[in-house]
């Protein structure tokens, strides 16, 4: 009997259709400017490999990422970037029914419609050690069931647990913390001051006021329309974990003039409602996302730290955050390439304005006024070779980035990415860009940040 079962077992694999694809690749990054401390370049490995199962009408994949660095290779634990690591971002199985679906296991969804942020996108966490300017996401647990109709879809998702948010080490360039807090206090003579240093350190481990392990429920209905101007739509409603996350700060006494600040994340309960959707008119695309947040426990905190190095605490509150943008598209600008112009706009806010809500800026929202403007420049040759370039400039704190990226292949197998940012941090608030790194002579003074990168895969 066994015989004959592992005989039916081996010839079900033989009809069914393997496949497997993923890339190893080499990515270097240097920094031309950076605060002092910090390591001036990075050299990054990578592997991916996906592996994908078919058998009649079910599914199963699975996905995993690695990365080491060269850093991390050093005696000195002080000079590693705490950067190398295997994840495990998708194992899942599905099943196809005429009409329905069911899912499980663990996956990456991707929510949203404009280019340069995607502010619906907070199914999956991110993981800050493979790139803090464009972190990749990582999978999250969940079970699914949909309902496929004539030109539009319903789904019920039940995430079933929160993931931690990873983040390299200190010397690494996209550390948002400071190493240390400094101050000088007064004394009296023949002393001056007593100098007293804080060590400031980020702990992955989430907290939260119930289990992590606490169902979060999505609602999601999505379509498209037949028209002479096409519209795809999407509406999502959650009860459940907040994707934005307030910040504990746990203050430890060393000694006398030493002290250790360490920053931790904390989830809490939402309603929410989401939209995101594109509209085609002509040559024009148009975007919109929007969500509308109320919290289910009004006692929610988030810790901010004062210029003196002080504690406090504010109550997180019910916000809004919507972005809107267009794309027209010049077929054939330059022989066969296609030149997309872009604008987008992005913005955030709480619907209290008292002084105990947390702002923005103690959330380490970046696009909270930001307008972007750039192009897309497609070449539609062989390579898939495409260039992307624009500005984000923030409306309100007079902070500015710039960017550019080039993609193409090579021998069909090698692909190829440069990149160049700019950011030019903002000087009177303390943004996420300003806080990763103030000048040393200038401790108030945030340090202008650039970077050149390279990226080399083989994909197989």
């Amino acid at each position: 009997m066994k015989t004959l079962l592992g005989m039916i077992f081996l010839a079900s694999l033989l009809q069914a259709e393997w496949s497997t694809k993923g890339y190893v690749g080499l990515e270097t990054q240097v920094y031309p400017t950076i605060p002092e401390g910090k390591h001036q370049s990075s050299f990054t490995l990578q592997q991916k490999l996906e592996v994908a199962y078919e058998y009649d009408d079910f599914e199963a994949a699975l996905n995993i990422y690695a990365q080491e660095d060269s850093s991390d290779l050093k005696a000195d634990t002080d000079a590693q970037n705490k950067r190398t690591f295997l994840r495990l971002d998708e194992i899942y199985g599905k099943y196809n029914f005429e009409n329905d679906m069911v899912f499980a296991g663990k996956n990456i969804r991707f929510w949203g419609a404009l280019e340069v942020n995607n502010l619906v996108d907070t199914f999956n966490t991110h993981d800050f050690r493979t790139d803090g300017l464009d972190p990749q996401k990582q999978g999250a647990w969940n079970v699914a069931f949909t309902h496929y109709f004539e030109s539009s879809e319903f789904s019920m998702i039940v995430k079933l647990h929160e993931e931690e948010e990873q983040m390299a080490a200190y010397p690494y360039a996209y550390y948002f913390f400071p190493k240390e807090i400094v101050q000088n206090v007064p004394a009296p003579p023949p002393v001056n001051n007593v100098k007293i240093v804080t060590a400031v350190d980020y702990e992955s481990k989430l907290y939260a006021q119930e289990s992590l392990y606490r169902p979060t429920l999505y609602l999601s209905y999505s379509g498209s329309t037949e028209s002479d101007y096409p519209l795809d739509y999407a509406v999502v409603f959650q009860h459940g974990f907040d994707g934005q996350r307030a910040f504990n700060a746990d203050l430890e006494t060393i000694d006398t003039f030493n002290y250790e600040l360490t920053f931790s994340q904390e989830v809490y309960l939402v309603n929410k409602l989401m939209t995101y959707n594109t509209l085609v008119v002509d040559a024009v695309l148009f975007k919109f996302e929007g969500q509308l947040v109320a919290l289910v426990d009004e006692n929610v905190t988030a810790a901010t730290i004062g210029d003196n190095g002080d504690r406090s605490y504010l109550k997180i509150g019910d916000y809004y955050q919507f972005g809107v943008g267009a794309e027209y598209t010049l077929t054939g600008f330059f022989d066969d390439g296609d030149l997309g112009l872009i604008g987008e706009y992005y913005y955030y806010n709480t619907f209290k304005g008292s002084d105990d809500i947390a702002t923005d800026i103690n959330l380490f929202q970046i696009f909270q006024n930001d307008l972007f403007l750039g192009f897309r420049y497609t070449f539609n040759d062989s390579a898939d070779s495409s260039i992307i370039a624009g500005a984000i400039v923030d409306m309100e704190y007079e902070e500015q980035s710039f960017s550019f990226k080039y993609e193409t292949r090579l021998l069909d197998v090698l692909k190829l990415k440069f990149d160049y940012v700019y950011i030019n941090p903002s000087s009177t608030e303390p943004t996420a860009y300003a806080l990763m790194g103030f000048d040393e002579k200038h401790p108030k003074t945030p340090v202008a940040h650039q970077r050149v990168g390279l990226n080399l895969a083989y994909h197989f």
